[in-house]
């Protein structure tokens, strides 16, 4: 992996993080993951193994630190392994060119997986707050987020997918 493949991913995890730190939560501490577009926008750049175990892991990292859910850092990680590998697994299924509507078509599935995960590892490792209900917050939570993430991908994807294009035609020497 060169120094400019790093460079984005980094900078994708950093904008999912600022994103991630000032949307407020809004339902017993949980709010909108959208460190998830921009990871699903790191993978389907750089669709490699390397590329997508260092982003799901400091993905998860950055986003259990910034968490607002009560004990939220280790259902944030292992949420975005999981995710991260499941959505890879899938990626490779397209075998082609990632499209918008692919693109947006697995963002919409890894917001489902994600959530589901994250709120089963919260109930198994701390418990879900306030006595809600995995039923309760997925449909509170996970369901808006899914349709918020796709439809940021709709915008974003075009537009970096153009931006790469134009910045990388010609060969580095």
């Amino acid at each position: 992996m060169n120094t400019r493949t790093l460079v984005l991913l980094s900078l994708f995890v950093g904008i999912g993080a600022v994103l991630h730190a000032v949307i407020p939560g809004f339902f017993f501490g949980m709010k909108p993951d959208m460190m998830l577009t921009m990871m699903f926008l790191g993978m389907m750049l750089f669709p490699n193994k390397t590329a997508v175990s260092l982003l799901a892991i400091a993905t998860g990292i950055i986003s259990g630190v910034t968490t607002s859910f009560p004990g939220g850092f280790i259902p944030n990680v292992v949420d975005k392994i999981v995710t991260a590998t499941l959505c890879f697994g899938l990626l490779m299924l397209f075998k082609t060119k990632v499209t918008p509507v692919k693109a947006a078509l697995l963002t919409a599935i890894g917001t489902f997986i994600s959530g589901a995960t994250f709120l089963a590892v919260a109930l198994a490792v701390v418990g879900l707050p306030g006595g809600a209900t995995f039923g309760g917050l997925f449909v509170a939570v996970v369901i808006p987020t899914a349709f918020v993430n796709t439809i940021a991908m709709v915008v974003i994807y075009p537009i970096v997918q153009s931006l790469m294009r134009r910045t990388y035609t010609v060969p580095q020497q």
